[in-house]
């Protein structure tokens, strides 16, 4: 909270002044409500900023990350037997 109030250059005096002025407009009743509905913004605020933080460096991981190299590709008779030897003739040729 000391780091925020250093944002506004804000001291103790400042913001009890602040929260009177609101107390006087809004009335007791309404504080808890407009705190609860500051503090949910807050924090959607937090949970969309660390989405995007996440999108950004997943994108940047994906272009830093370099090809896969492809293995080579025998043919389909020398990887089945594992030597290279021509198949029997059809029973057409053999007639």
């Amino acid at each position: 909270m000391n780091s925020m109030l250093a944002i506004f250059n804000l001291g103790g005096g400042e913001v009890f002044l602040i929260l009177a002025v609101v107390l006087i407009l809004f009335g007791a009743k309404k504080m808890p409500e407009l705190a609860r509905g500051l503090g949910l913004s807050i924090k959607e605020f937090k949970k969309a900023t660390r989405e995007v933080t996440d999108e950004l460096h997943s994108a940047m991981d994906e272009t830093n990350r370099p090809a896969p190299i492809p293995a080579p590709r025998l043919p389909a008779a020398t990887v089945a037997s594992g030597t290279d030897h021509k198949p029997d003739a059809t029973p057409a040729q053999k007639a």
